[in-house]
């Protein structure tokens, strides 16, 4: 299949540039002939072998979404460009993630071109709109009225999600959830798209620490919405309930740093860390935190799992899907059982022994290659599947 991939994100530090790096990679290694669209520090077409990439320079003029990443209000003069190079590389397909900049330039070219289109949904974009405007509403003391607004704002920007992944004629999502959401609202088949890990670089041997002490850890973006506040909480029942001996390490960077720092009293927050030193991060925790009831998937849930750090995950979103309730780790319902849950660890040694050899066998964590083969499959489905999508009998128990 000639694929060509417009990704909202691929040089920043997120879970969708993560993937969409190994998806890349993959097609690199299997010398699959491949047009990589994304945005970057310069406008450059590179071609090695069958692979080309294809990077267009934000200007900076736009509407800021993270530290590294903004929505480049003129990105439209890309246009010839995009046109161009599709036209040079003759995909079968163009596979979209979320409505960015370089999403909505793909789909419109797509549109143009009559290519088909499989779009992948990675992010929770609309329950994001709701948690950052309650944010920016948290000076109003009418609880009910902020309230309000973030559901609203929630509503409108899936209606304005449902539309753009309407376009497509095969959709992937991360977990069972989403999946049946996206038929729901876009009468599209939709399959599932798993995640992987590299073995090689996390694994518990990258373990360097002998101390005894607890290192409860989180890794991602310390943003609202990550909900990473909680930790602060988790900090004060453990002073409640005598136990001293502890620490959190927090990799990541965001809004949300500068709170931590001045309120958790032991605290290490070395910022964004890749490679080694975040396997050996995840490796040196005893149980990693991930307080977030937004995100799809979580990859970071993975790489702990295979440094053999156990997880407290909550029951929202798709980080739930990926835990073994009390073998692999724990799934809390609410935020006070989160903090319950991360407490009773801290006092309980032989279950986080217990836990930590359940996620070292966990049946979640796959290779890269593993889940790259699948959405190859769904390339070729993508492009045999008549446009209204309704031929389509899909097996939800995978991609295929």
């Amino acid at each position: 299949m000639r694929v060509a991939f417009f990704t909202d994100s691929f040089h920043e530090i997120n879970g969708v540039a993560h993937t969409s790096r190994n998806l890349d990679a993959f097609a690199r290694r299997r010398n699959f002939p491949f047009l990589s669209i994304h945005a970057g520090d310069q406008t450059q077409l590179t071609t090695t072998g069958n692979h080309i990439e294809l990077n267009l320079k934000r200007s900076s003029v736009g509407i800021p979404i993270e530290n590294d990443m903004s929505f480049d209000l003129f990105f439209a003069r890309h246009w010839p460009r995009v046109i161009s190079a599709l036209r040079d590389f003759r995909p079968d397909v163009i596979h979209l993630t979320g409505p960015s900049d370089v999403g909505i330039l793909g789909a419109v070219a797509a549109t143009r071109l009559g290519i088909p289109v499989l779009a992948s949904w990675h992010t929770n974009l609309h329950e994001y709109a709701g948690t950052r405007l309650g944010s920016l509403l948290s000076w109003c003391t009418t609880t009910s009225f902020r309230s309000r607004m973030e559901q609203v704002a929630e509503a409108r920007s899936l209606d304005l999600l449902g539309l753009y992944y309407a376009s497509a004629r095969l959709l992937l999502a991360p977990n069972e959830e989403l999946r049946t959401m996206l038929e729901a609202k876009t009468k599209l088949p939709c399959h599932l798209m798993h995640r992987g890990v590299d073995r090689t670089l996390f694994n518990p041997m990258r373990r360097t620490r002998r101390d005894d002490t607890l290192v409860f850890g989180f890794c991602g973006r310390l943003r609202p919405e990550k909900n990473v506040r909680l930790l602060a909480r988790i900090e004060e029942m453990l002073l409640a309930e005598g136990v001293t001996n502890y620490k959190f390490l927090i990799v990541g960077d965001g809004s949300e740093r500068e709170w931590l720092q001045q309120n958790i009293k032991s605290v290490e927050l070395p910022g964004v860390l890749r490679g080694e030193q975040l396997a050996e991060a995840y490796a040196n925790m005893d149980v990693f935190l991930f307080p977030s009831w937004t995100d799809t998937f979580g990859n970071v849930i993975l790489e702990s799992l295979a440094c053999g750090t156990p997880c407290i995950v909550t029951s929202g979103g798709g980080p739930k899907f990926l835990i073994d309730n009390e073998a692999s780790g724990i799934v809390a319902s609410s935020d006070a059982k989160f903090v319950a849950a991360a407490v009773s660890l801290a006092r309980n040694a032989d279950c986080r022994r217990r836990l930590r050899e359940g996620a070292l066998q966990s049946k979640f964590v796959q290779t890269w290659d593993d889940v790259f083969e699948d959405v190859y499959k769904a390339y070729a489905l993508c492009a045999r599947t008549p446009l209204t999508g309704h031929a389509l009998n899909p097996s939800h128990s995978n991609v295929l």
